[in-house]
């Protein structure tokens, strides 16, 4: 059995857990991922069973709409403003949550980097990771 994976926000009132492997891990550089991280790029794991993730606290969500059209979901606690994880409207059985958010965030492997930007210097990404532009399909 895979060890769990678990989390939560920097005030311990959301936390989550799941026996899932992630299916996919990434940074992303979406301007969107920038503001909401408030550094160049934010990064994820994206597990296959949200009903299977267990989920603690109330989170605050708000919606945004991708480059596809697509609604992102972003929740976060409302209390310490932590991001904590992200649903897709499009894609409702999946969840990705923030690796920062992970109890153990070394357990945290970037397959891609998605909406690669050039000229970001001070926010360097492991130049060894394949790049797209956008996010990949298939």
């Amino acid at each position: 059995m895979t060890k769990a994976y678990t989390g939560g926000c920097a005030c311990g009132a959301i936390r989550y857990t799941t026996k899932h492997e992630p299916v996919f891990q990434n940074h992303c550089q979406c301007r969107d991922c920038q503001l909401r991280s408030g550094t160049g790029h934010g990064s994820y794991l994206t597990f296959p069973a949200r009903a299977e993730m267990a989920i603690t606290g109330e989170a605050t969500h708000w919606e945004v709409a991708g480059d596809s059209g697509n609604i992102k979901i972003h929740s976060f606690c409302p209390t310490c403003g932590t991001p904590v994880y992200l649903r897709f409207a499009a894609m409702p059985d999946m969840i990705a949550v923030h690796a920062g958010s992970l109890d153990e965030p070394s357990r945290f492997t970037p397959h891609v980097l998605t909406y690669k930007v050039r000229g970001l210097d001070w926010d360097p990404i492991d130049p060894s990771l394949k790049t797209f532009e956008k996010m990949p399909t298939g």
